[in-house]
């Protein structure tokens, strides 16, 4: 599947050979093209489209490619390329929701040298990067680490220590974050603006860590999945009442055994008080119609 657009990083914020202690053109074919197709009837597509371009990392040389999950969920077509020129075909070999890494095994052979994943390295706020797109130095940014905090998603999705990199790239799905040795520190997810309280929101990019894949690995190539229970999350639903000069904040509180029994709870907070006004018990199977019924009793 041919690329639709030519686009290349303002030649100021690309990579140095001479700034890297490592050989940038080398490591940099590693970082391949990724194009995948689903199904229009698929369960993401409405949302993350049937056709999708991003990037992936080739962590092996039997031809394993790390990315970023959303790219290749339900996917029933995967092309990978590289900028040495060539392309093969792909499949899933499986996606961890809760880290959202995604792995792919090339079809065929890839003529570019595997990036080594990174072992022990701290990665902090000021660090020096490379976070690179399939293309080489055209492709890459010479960036920043900015900040490692907590990431938290709408769609029930956590990381304790994401890293942030600055300037964003503006194709950072899959992308390959580089650390200073050359190393691969993680794999570009989302942009996002981040505003640290004393300044203007910035362009930068999320970034799963490396680290989180060494324990999920091996069961991501056994079962396609990591072999635990699904993560519990906790509803949490929060609207205000203009009338009353109020906020109700309502949500799913404990857990009985193996059956998800919950209670609903709802605050009513006035003038900086709180006074609990409703309390009723309902299953986990509850609809979002029927919490509400209860709440109003």
């Amino acid at each position: 599947m041919p690329r639709t657009i030519e686009w290349e990083i303002p030649t100021e914020l690309q990579p140095k050979a001479e700034d890297c202690g490592f050989d940038l053109d080398q490591t940099l074919t590693g970082v391949l093209g990724l194009q995948a197709t689903v199904p229009d009837d698929a369960f993401t597509a409405p949302t993350l489209g049937t056709e999708r371009a991003g990037s992936g990392v080739l962590i092996r040389k039997d031809g394993l490619v790390l990315t970023i999950g959303y790219l290749i969920t339900e996917a029933d077509s995967i092309w990978l390329t590289s900028a040495v020129g060539g392309a093969v075909p792909g499949t899933v070999i499986g996606y961890d929701q809760e880290t959202g890494f995604g792995l792919v095994q090339a079809l065929g052979r890839l003529n570019v040298q595997p990036i080594e994943l990174s072992t022990g390295i701290k990665v902090g706020a000021g660090d020096k990067v490379v976070i690179a797109a399939e293309g080489g130095r055209r492709h890459a940014i010479a960036a920043t680490v900015v900040a490692r905090q907590e990431f938290a998603g709408h769609w029930e999705y956590l990381l304790d220590r994401a890293i942030f990199t600055a300037p964003a790239h503006p194709f950072w799905g899959g992308a390959g974050l580089i650390a200073a040795d050359g190393s691969l520190i993680g794999i570009g997810s989302l942009h996002v603006q981040r505003s640290n309280g004393r300044e203007l929101r910035r362009d930068v990019n999320m970034v799963v860590p490396i680290d989180l894949l060494a324990p999920i690995i091996e069961e991501l190539m056994t079962y396609g999945r990591p072999n635990r229970p699904p993560r519990l999350w906790i509803g949490l639903y929060a609207t205000e009442i203009e009338d009353e000069n109020a906020v109700v904040v309502a949500g799913m509180l404990g857990r009985s055994g193996t059956r998800a029994a919950s209670s609903i709870w709802a605050r009513t907070m006035r003038l900086g008080l709180a006074a609990k006004v409703r309390c009723a018990a309902i299953t986990a199977s509850a609809t979002p119609a029927s919490s509400a019924k209860a709440l109003r009793g």
